[in-house]
């Protein structure tokens, strides 16, 4: 069952500014920089037997988050990585989801922001599958979100910036109230890009086709996931691809830290089945996070 308590009431332990803080008071102030010109980025990780999978890489795509708003983080990646560990073990969990978050503070208002000092917290809690436990033996259905993922010269759609994932609630919420799971959207040009918080994958032939991160972010768990893919021998094709192309696609699933492998059963009028090659790399990255692959 999902858990409804709300995240400002919870007890616990938040890394905040270098110090690890109770929970309910790692609060900032209403006018806060971040608040009101979403200049903020994140990342969502997960740990996995008390080991945060590729837990470097996603600090590093923190700090480089921050730097392509503007702003740089005083933290470097080894001490974000032991701020991570650091509050993991405080809240005494073993399989968990993180969410690291900087920002811009309160100390000057309006669009300009240089004299603002960066902040940076980390939570973490417990959270089971994304899309509930059905997901990976049914499948999730998606509708075609009337959001579009915007060009790269519009914003710096490579860095995990909150203000990007307006467009994301937006798709969401519209694909939910029409009964989906979640909404698979295109980007400016028409082309398929990803889903709202997952990265897109699609077989045909026993090859795998994923669309060109030019505009939306190349995912850590997606890079994971094409390796596992290619150990297997399996063609791995990164491509334009264009909706009147879905037809042709027996498979569909999505890839993302807290997504992991999850199938997918229809986009809007098409649809696809959860076969066998999507169900093994989802074992395969399953294995790999848990440590059992021998290779891994």
């Amino acid at each position: 069952m999902t858990d409804q308590r709300s995240y400002d009431d919870r007890d616990g332990w938040i890394w905040f500014d270098g110090k690890l803080a109770p929970w309910r008071e790692a609060n900032i102030h209403v006018l806060t920089h971040a608040l009101h010109y979403a200049s903020s980025v994140f990342e969502g990780q997960r740990a996995y037997g008390g080991e945060i999978f590729k837990l470097t890489e996603h600090s590093t795509r923190l700090r480089r988050s921050a730097s392509l708003l503007g702003f740089e983080l005083p933290w470097s990646v080894e001490e974000i990585d032991a701020a991570c560990r650091e509050t993991l073990k405080a809240n005494n969990l073993e399989d968990a989801y993180m969410r690291p978050v900087a920002w811009r503070g309160s100390e000057q208002m309006g669009v300009a922001a240089q004299r603002t000092k960066p902040h940076m917290a980390i939570a973490c809690w417990e959270w089971g599958a994304y899309f509930g436990d059905e997901a990976a033996r049914k499948g999730i259905r998606l509708d075609i979100s009337p959001w579009r993922r915007p060009a790269p010269y519009t914003a710096p759609t490579q860095s995990k910036a909150s203000g990007l994932y307006m467009i994301c609630t937006l798709a969401k919420h519209a694909a939910e109230n029409k009964g989906y799971n979640d909404a698979l959207m295109f980007d400016w040009r028409g082309q398929v890009a990803e889903a709202t918080g997952a990265n897109a994958f699609f077989v045909k032939d026993g090859a795998i086709h994923t669309p060109t991160p030019d505009c939306f972010l190349d995912g850590i768990t997606r890079r994971t996931v094409m390796e596992l893919a290619r150990r297997r021998g399996i063609d791995v094709i990164e491509r334009t691809i264009w909706p009147e192309e879905l037809e042709g696609f027996e498979q569909f699933f999505l890839t993302g830290s807290a997504a992991e492998v999850t199938p997918v059963a229809s986009a809007g009028p098409w649809n696809f089945e959860v076969g066998d090659l999507t169900l093994q790399l989802r074992q395969d990255y399953l294995d790999l996070v848990n440590r059992r692959l021998a290779n891994a």
